[in-house]
């Protein structure tokens, strides 16, 4: 599943900054400091990112 463009709550676009956050956080930076440096201040789009799982490599294919 990709990220959802918008957030669920406030409607502010979130998928533009996914694959920075991963990058980032895959890095060993805490996610914390990325979303506060991404300008994601609200939980509501904070949680679009802290909750977000990529499943489609988990899918199977046929």
């Amino acid at each position: 599943m990709i990220i959802p463009v918008r957030c669920f709550t406030c409607g502010k676009p979130v998928a533009q900054d996914w694959e920075e956050y991963v990058e980032r956080t895959g890095k060993g930076e805490s996610p914390k400091a990325v979303l506060d440096s991404l300008g994601y201040g609200r939980y509501c789009c904070r949680r679009m990112f802290l909750t977000h799982s990529e499943i489609i490599d988990e899918a199977p294919m046929n």
